[in-house]
């Protein structure tokens, strides 16, 4: 869990994230395993201590819609929890970063081996589909919250910006191609948890629109302090290997445009994304909040 957060934001975000570990369990207790090795790297995956922050966003929003966080939007935080795992797992493999930890812990592919890793990866993202598609009750709503995910995730998404930034490494990037880069790859999947949250309360389209705003202005913020945290932070804070994206020549914030300038950009994506919350008033206050804790987060 994140450190500096205010009591009540602590924890409301400890009270979701075991929800959501709840939701992942049953989900992986309840499918069939054709031999132990992929279920039990799924489950090592899974069971690492993520902060599950874009999850946690999908049933505040849903909270902040329709007063509560029903079943449809528990299925929908497991789902993206589940992508985001998967694109984690990927993103460490020896062809992408390269990186030994994740979470506190040795990387998949590391505790297990390379095509193991490549297996579970590819389970988590074919098993979000597959329980948005079974078990989000109205037909309607799923086909919805499977559209936004797959858009999110896919070659219009995370995909591309993943690629763009392998392709970015060692070379001359702009800001407004790295914005590119971490809008794509990081803030849409923020924006995707935030609609999905949404869809599930039954948010109008103008709701949804202010939902969506939110969640691309609180990823891109994220993205930018996790930048911040890679110069500044250790391995032992950050649970993955600290100053990793300087020595690889990757494109980050503080290398583009400085350390003073990424906070300050961060600092401004977290006002609009508070002010993208004004029409639910004080039923926001904990999504006004965690938009704030981004920027003093120490992992």
């Amino acid at each position: 869990m994140w450190l500096g957060l205010n009591s009540e934001l602590a924890a409301e975000l400890e009270g979701k994230v075991g929800v959501v570990n709840d939701v992942l369990a049953g989900i992986v207790a309840d499918r069939r395993w054709v031999g132990p090795d992929l279920r039990e790297s799924v489950r090592y995956a899974l069971e690492a201590p993520g902060k599950r922050v874009r999850a946690a966003i999908v049933l505040w929003c849903c909270e902040v819609v329709g007063g509560r966080a029903n079943r449809d939007a528990e299925i929908a935080a497991a789902a993206i929890e589940m992508v985001h795992t998967y694109s984690l797992i990927h993103d460490d493999l020896p062809a992408m970063d390269d990186d030994d930890m994740r979470r506190g812990r040795a990387t998949c592919h590391k505790k297990f081996n390379e095509a193991t890793a490549i297996l579970a990866g590819d389970a988590l993202l074919t098993l979000a589909f597959e329980i948005l598609a079974k078990e989000v009750d109205d037909a309607a709503v799923a086909v919805r919250l499977i559209a936004e995910l797959a858009e999110a995730a896919g070659p219009a998404g995370m995909i591309a910006g993943q690629m763009v930034d392998l392709k970015a490494a060692n070379g001359e990037v702009s800001e407004e191609q790295l914005e590119h880069i971490h809008i794509n790859k990081t803030a849409k999947m923020f924006r995707c948890a935030a609609a999905m949250g949404g869809i599930c309360g039954g948010a109008n389209e103008r709701q949804l629109e202010s939902l969506r705003r939110y969640g691309l202005k609180i990823g891109l913020g994220f993205q930018i302090a996790d930048d911040v945290l890679d110069v500044c932070g250790t391995s032992g804070q950050l649970g993955k290997t600290s100053g990793k994206d300087a020595r690889q020549g990757k494109a980050t914030y503080p290398v583009v445009v400085g350390m003073a300038k990424s906070k300050e950009l961060a600092q401004r994506l977290a006002e609009e994304a508070v002010a993208a919350l004004e029409p639910f008033g004080q039923k926001a206050d904990i999504l006004g909040q965690l938009a704030t804790a981004l920027l003093n987060r120490t992992r």
